[in-house]
């Protein structure tokens, strides 16, 4: 007698409403309550912290940590525990020592594309020659993008300007050295290797499967075009594939197949989700393909104006406005109109930041104009 194959018939994937996925993430970016853990280790959980600017780091973490100062923060990156340093999306980030030596070498193929498009401003560069002479520069002394550019022009008067800073960017971990990146103190963007400034030697990549894990654990439930748009990377269907195995899968309302960790937190839909006062590029904003888990459809694009980034407001976990300091006022500019009890935990919440990251300043707290 012939036997007959059995096929195997898999249950369809449970579907997460938007709700739910807001809820999942914000637990895993420690907004759902406001975490124990020190600064270092939030970095190092949230995989980095976008750090355009000195200050968005620390607004972050008081978001999201219990009795977080600033100089909680300040101190590691003193210390030089914690770094400021170009990683994902080719964009600054606050990332620990740790993750400085090995994400960059991670992300180093999407440097390396970066620079074709300032490829003819770099006709006859040698880019391994750039390289070299670069790091020796900045070894020997720490210097600014402007200084390193004009050293680098010397060699090759014919280059573009721009093309040659960019190609130091992409072709080395250039990290920017205190005091630049401290709470409260001045500095310009002066640069030196990682290598240099940690006082030891670039790792290995970790294998991707790694940090796919570590971007579900911080970002999760989350699709393959999720992890590629925080990563800057491509082609990590295949690494995803690999790890199918040890994950559990869902499908948004849209169909798109999202991936997790079997034990991480999926919390009720209906969690109280507090108000949070957070900064310009906070990662919670840029690190899905598909945004509405945080950003209603009706809202996106409203914490952008051409290059500038508008600080977000969030309330029952989805953006809700936008906040500004101005000389003496916290201004919050709500896109709906929040009931009274709603605006009394807005403006407890601003208190509380304000007293976090300026205290000993009075500031009224003040409701602006909604923009359109």
């Amino acid at each position: 007698m012939t036997k007959t194959k059995r096929s195997v018939t898999r249950a369809p994937a449970a579907v997460l409403g938007t709700r739910a996925l807001n809820r999942a993430t914000l637990e895993r970016q420690l907004l759902l309550r406001r975490s124990p853990m020190s600064a270092e280790d939030a970095v190092a959980h949230l995989v980095g912290l976008q750090a355009q600017n000195v200050k968005p780091p620390y607004y972050a973490l008081a978001a999201r940590l219990d009795g977080f100062t600033p100089e909680a923060l300040s101190r590691p990156m003193a210390d030089r525990d914690v770094v400021r340093i170009v990683t994902l999306r080719s964009t600054v980030h606050t990332h620990t020592a740790h993750d400085c030596l090995t994400l960059r070498p991670l992300v180093q193929p999407a440097r390396d594309r970066e620079l074709t498009a300032f490829r003819k401003g770099l006709t006859g560069v040698d880019l391994d020659r750039l390289a070299a002479l670069a790091r020796e520069l900045v070894e020997a002394e720490p210097r600014t993008m402007k200084q390193l550019r004009e050293a680098l022009l010397r060699e090759w008067p014919d280059a573009d300007p721009q093309a040659l800073s960019v190609a130091a960017r992409c072709k080395l971990p250039l990290v920017q050295i205190t005091p630049r990146g401290l709470w409260g103190r001045s500095g310009q963007v002066t640069l030196t290797t990682a290598e240099r400034w940690l006082g030891r030697p670039a790792q290995p990549a970790p294998a991707p499967e790694e940090a796919v894990l570590r971007y579900l654990a911080a970002f999760g439930p989350a699709s393959v075009k999720d992890m590629q748009t925080w990563a800057g990377l491509t082609r990590l269907r295949e690494v995803f594939e690999r790890l199918r195995p040890r994950l559990v899968t869902f499908r948004d309302t849209h169909g798109a197949e999202l991936f997790d960790l079997p034990d991480a937190p999926r919390p009720d839909p209906d969690t109280p989700a507090p108000p949070r006062f957070l900064p310009e590029f906070d990662n919670l904003l840029l690190s899905h393909a598909d945004r509405t888990r945080v950003v209603p459809p009706e809202y996106r694009g409203r914490t952008w104006q051409g290059n500038l980034a508008h600080r977000a407001l969030l309330a029952d976990g989805f953006l809700a406005g936008l906040w500004r300091l101005e000389e003496h006022a916290l201004v919050v500019e709500p896109f709906g109109r929040p009931s009274q009890g709603q605006w009394e935990e807005i403006t407890a919440e601003g208190e509380r930041m304000l007293r976090v990251l300026h205290p000993g300043t009075a500031y009224d707290i003040r409701r602006g104009t909604v923009r359109g």
